[in-house]
């Protein structure tokens, strides 16, 4: 490429960070590791009336939590700042003015009865150059008559002046050449005198211009705002440092049709926000992936492969192999159903990838949750390791793995109807001593020690080790009944049993 790709992520903080935001972040930020660029994070708070207090740390707290390294930003600084929009009003009115002085905006006064008007009498009114010269604008009054308004402290508003009959070309890594015309295109509010700030599109095009940002990579909602940019870019005499555009297909309900919304998790039972939320004027509280156990790595590959593919069927990608693979090329130009079963599938399979010891760190906080004390590191994690093929989140390990940190209390009735037969109880005193008489408790000693002596007792294989099994456990659940008696100390094993029996009352003949 011949300049220096520089891409920007700039979220509003009106709110959390919604799980399409992340995943436009997360495109921004491989494609700039892919070719040694720069990741920029602007925060876009012009609009005050929507402000929410927390939005802005959230933010950073997910992108953090994700692996998304920003470069240059509010808390990274950077040699283009500031790097939030409420902080660089003085940049904004200087290009206002630039563009007022060029003829290429101008000033109204309309107000919102005004306009409600004439709404109200032009069903599709639009304030542009059919209708421009019947409003109360610079451009139907004298200088005295503006500069009196403006003076006397009466509120207005700059628009850009579109240029009607011309064809917009929009060039897209991902759509190609768009063309719009500008006939469709209404005279767009770049300035408010009331809060002194500009709108969306003149802050976005001034900050993408002196933050040289190389490639406006965002979501396809923006689509219908690329033509005015472009034309922004225009008026300012910018073409030659114009970004390339890139609009990424949206992120799809899995059922039905439409965009994706909190209302769609919150039917379905999935998460549409990175983190959990605590919303500061509601009380309401929205789960996030993080707190549902979902690892960043397998939340990163998942939406990586929501809209793109690498050019072949792989699928489990580390952030680093998704940069190395990461190309436009193979984006869709469809919107991308929220599979949420395939992002469980993902969190499953990076679970089954971490040593017994990670998994075992997951597990800690939820035996220190339920006061499980006395039990070493590797004691737990060896027992998380024996059950983590069996999960697909942290928090499903100790109904997994309950039993290797404490005795039964009952015993499931199915399976003491089904597997505790008249007799059993003999037999387990029988497997008791068998057991007392083994030294070498590893799993495959030992089940070669109890399959021989039930094999020359000629007892019912199934029928034992599922007694044996219920005994310990206090169902007929589990791993391996061997590597759990290998772990598990022999005394506790052998209580276990002895307990079972004094408990289990044996069925009648």
């Amino acid at each position: 490429m011949d300049r220096e790709v520089r891409v920007r992520f700039a979220p509003s903080p009106t709110g959390p960070l919604h799980i399409g935001g992340l995943r436009t972040a997360l495109y921004n930020y491989i494609f700039a590791r892919r070719h040694g660029g720069k990741m920029i994070l602007r925060i876009e708070d012009t609009d005050s009336t929507r402000f929410v207090p927390g939005a802005e740390e959230y933010i950073n707290e997910a992108l953090a939590w994700c692996g998304i390294g920003i470069d240059e930003g509010v808390r990274e600084g950077g040699p283009y700042g500031p790097y939030k929009q409420s902080e660089r009003r003085d940049i904004y009115r200087e290009h206002v003015d630039m563009l007022l002085k060029a003829g290429k905006a101008y000033i109204a006064f309309d107000t919102p009865e005004e306009l409600a008007k004439a709404r109200e009498e032009h069903p599709n009114f639009q304030y542009d150059a059919r209708t421009r010269m019947n409003m109360r604008n610079s451009l139907t009054m004298s200088e005295e008559e503006v500069k009196s308004l403006i003076d006397g402290g009466t509120q207005y508003v700059v628009r850009f002046l579109i240029e009607p009959g011309r064809d917009v070309e929009v060039d897209d890594l991902i759509r190609g050449k768009v063309v719009i015309n500008s006939d469709i295109l209404d005279d767009k509010v770049l300035y408010k005198s009331a809060d002194d700030l500009p709108t969306y599109h003149l802050a976005n095009i001034v900050d993408d211009h002196l933050m040289k940002v190389s490639h406006v990579i965002r979501g396809e909602e923006w689509l219908p705002s690329a033509p005015l940019h472009v034309l922004l870019y225009e008026a300012f005499g910018w073409s030659d440092t114009m970004p390339q555009f890139v609009h990424l297909p949206l992120l799809l309900k899995p059922v039905g049709n439409g965009k994706l919304s909190k209302r769609d998790g919150d039917k379905l039972g999935f998460p549409v926000f990175p983190l959990e939320w605590h919303d500061p004027k509601s009380g309401e509280i929205s789960s996030g992936y993080r707190e549902r156990g979902y690892l960043p790595e397998a939340l990163v590959n998942f939406l990586a492969l929501l809209g793109w593919n690498p050019g072949d069927d792989t699928e489990l990608m580390s952030i680093d192999e998704l940069i190395e693979k990461f190309s436009f090329d193979h984006c869709s130009k469809a919107g991308a159903k929220f599979d949420y079963k395939k992002g469980i599938w993902f969190n499953h399979e990076y679970l089954m990838r971490l040593s017994d010891a990670e998994v075992g760190e997951l597990f800690k906080p939820l035996l220190a949750a339920r006061g499980i004390e006395g039990f070493s590191d590797e004691y737990i994690a060896r027992a998380a390791g024996l059950v983590k093929t069996r999960v697909d989140f942290p928090q499903q390990l100790w109904e997994q793995a309950d039993f290797f940190f404490k005795a039964p209390e009952c015993y499931a009735e199915k399976d003491v109807k089904k597997r505790w037969k008249n007799g059993t109880p003999a037999i387990m005193r029988e497997l008791v001593g068998v057991l007392e008489g083994i030294s070498d408790m590893t799993s495959a000693n030992a089940e070669k020690i109890v399959l021989d002596w039930i094999a020359s007792r000629e007892y019912h294989l199934g029928n034992v080790m599922n007694a044996f099994r219920l005994a310990v456990v206090g169902a007929c659940r589990g791993p391996h009944m061997f590597d759990i008696t290998e772990l598990m100390p022999k005394e506790e094993v052998i209580a276990r049993i002895n307990r079972a029996i004094k408990t289990i009352p044996e069925p009648e003949a």
